[in-house]
């Protein structure tokens, strides 16, 4: 089918202006026109922390597009300050308002691209609009709070919200000198992840000198003595110089619920796989959309830039009359925090159930990110799940100082491609002493999973530790555990079971522990070869003391 002619966006930054960049190197002939109510199209708003932090000093580094690169490289018109007000989805006219000069005009249009984005939540507590409660969600917002540091000379920070934005907004508000506290309604911080993996976040912010409140919400907001307070459910007061809110989004769906486009049961806008509303001339793209993740299957709202660019690309080869598809997301992520990377792809353990879908184990391993005899090894805590049945890879979450990301990306690619922890454990990676190892963390947690299907070393399940008549055995040294060791454990040193096998129960199951895994699978080995019932305990200590 021929391009339409007229092609008109609404909101630029990922979604929006790929798909406008893509159209026009699709067609040539078509016009585009992008509004945006904002001052700029298409900037990087995942650096504004740091630019707040001082880390970004150019804001002109922010910018990704101008208008006048639209114009004069892509021959896009770009309307900044212009805000769409409604659709007429029968005449396919979008009004819009010139926010500078207060004027409205009726666009017509052959296709129209829906790219709102999201905005950031504001729940109606008491004070929250007085001044010095900020969001960041745009360059603007950034320059409002780096202002008011300088101008009221701000010591301390409360940041409410302890995903991305806050740990980020924390990390470079430290960097600023302010004194930090964040308040999480969740029990603990990153809440998207499995909580025994994000729990080395709050010792590292507490390293760095950031209070940590878990589990309280904040209940209101007064203004004090040239100050902020603010009350919280578990009454306590808090003060501070400024407050950030990054409690999350919501997306921007106003302009297509009252144009009666159907919106999912997510509360984003409901595409196909070629990212059209249920209205046949228009297309919606990024935050606002509605997206299908691929392991379970849900219809969740991803407010991610990667995915929006795709959605982009996507909806523009489907407007110039191309068979395009989105895949759907998996909601790769990373995020950086006081030296800590913490990244995650696929489903957590949490969405796995919240999906109900039981089918499922899950390795833990604690390796460091390159040999251990060259200098400088970092640990890499990682969580995969997979499906025992046939050992598809469901997901993955890390943290660790280095090498994090890169085990993520693979583990990534795995998932998009249908892989499975025996794939993982044939995966050929880079190796050299100051980059990996031989058997790298992705390959380590295809043998550990291919072990438990194998039956060589089944896994015991942590959640039943101490339950349905099973004994511990700790094989770490005497040193290792007078530091501690589980309940009622027996404490036989590895180098001394061959010898000594003999003083473990032969008719119940045995949880074998060490410090993170590799004992405690030759001491299983070792056992089940003298026809007792051994499981490995995975990730040893290290992953016992995340737990607990």
């Amino acid at each position: 089918m021929p391009s339409p002619k007229r092609v008109l966006i609404v909101g630029g930054v990922a979604g929006g202006a790929s798909c406008a960049a893509r159209l026009r190197r699709l067609d040539e002939q078509a016009e585009i026109i992008i509004f945006d109510r904002g001052p700029y199209v298409s900037f990087a708003n995942c650096g504004l922390p740091y630019f707040v932090g001082d880390v970004i000093t150019d804001e002109r580094k922010l910018l990704v597009a101008s208008a006048e690169l639209f114009r004069d490289r892509f021959n896009i018109q770009v309307r900044t300050g212009h805000k769409a007000l409604a659709i007429d989805r029968e005449r396919h006219l979008l009004t819009v308002r010139n926010l500078a000069t207060g004027e409205i005009q009726e666009e017509p249009y052959d296709a129209l691209v829906l790219s709102p984005g999201a905005t950031a939540i504001r729940p109606p507590i008491p004070g929250i609009d007085l001044p010095g409660i900020f969001s960041v969600r745009t360059i603007p917002d950034s320059r409002r709070v780096r202002a008011w540091i300088t101008d009221h000379q701000a010591k301390s920070a409360l940041i409410v919200g302890g995903g991305f934005i806050g740990l980020e907004m924390a990390e470079n508000l430290v960097h600023r000198g302010l004194t930090v506290t964040v308040v999480e309604k969740a029990a603990q911080l990153m809440p998207p992840l499995d909580p025994e993996v994000a729990a080395p976040v709050r010792d590292r912010l507490t390293q760095h000198g950031v209070a940590v409140r878990l589990g309280d919400a904040i209940t209101a907001f007064h203004a004090g003595d040239g100050t902020l307070r603010a009350t919280t459910e578990q009454g306590a007061e808090l003060q501070a110089d400024l407050v950030i809110l990054a409690i999350g989004v919501r997306p921007e769906t106003g302009l297509a619920k009252d144009a009666g486009l159907i919106l999912g049961t997510s509360g984003g806008i409901a595409v196909d796989a070629g990212m059209r509303t249920s209205d046949p001339a228009i297309w919606a793209v990024g935050d606002a959309v509605e997206s299908t993740e691929i392991v379970t299957g849900l219809k969740l709202v991803i407010p991610l830039a990667g995915p929006a660019n795709r959605q982009g690309r996507v909806a523009a080869d489907a407007i110039a009359g191309r068979e395009a598809t989105f895949r759907g997301v998996q909601a790769t992520s990373v995020c950086g925090a006081f030296g800590l990377t913490i990244a995650a792809t696929g489903a957590s353990e949490k969405l796995l159930l919240r999906a109900r879908i039981t089918d499922y184990a899950k390795v833990y391993l604690h390796p460091g990110h390159h040999v251990g005899y060259y200098p400088g090894a970092k640990p890499i805590h990682l969580k995969v799940l997979y499906r025992p049945s046939d050992g598809r890879i469901l997901g993955a979450q890390a943290i660790g100082e280095e090498g994090v990301e890169k085990r993520i990306d693979v583990i990534s690619m795995a998932i998009q491609l249908g892989g499975t922890m025996e794939d993982l454990a044939e995966a050929e990676l880079c190796y050299a002493p100051q980059f990996g190892a031989a058997k790298d963390p992705v390959n380590l947690a295809g043998f550990i999973a291919g072990n438990q299907r194998s039956g060589d070393a089944p896994l015991a399940a942590w959640e039943h530790l101490g339950t349905h008549g099973h004994a511990v055995l700790d094989v770490r040294e005497p040193g290792e555990t007078a530091q501690g060791t589980l309940p009622e454990a027996i404490l036989i040193p590895l180098h001394q079971l061959r010898t000594r096998w003999r003083e473990l129960p032969a008719n119940r199951p045995i949880d074998v522990l060490c410090a993170a895994g590799q004992r405690a699978y030759y001491a299983v080995r070792l056992l089940r070869q003298h026809g007792l019932d051994a499981r490995t305990l995975s990730g040893g200590w290290s992953t016992w003391k995340q737990r607990s």
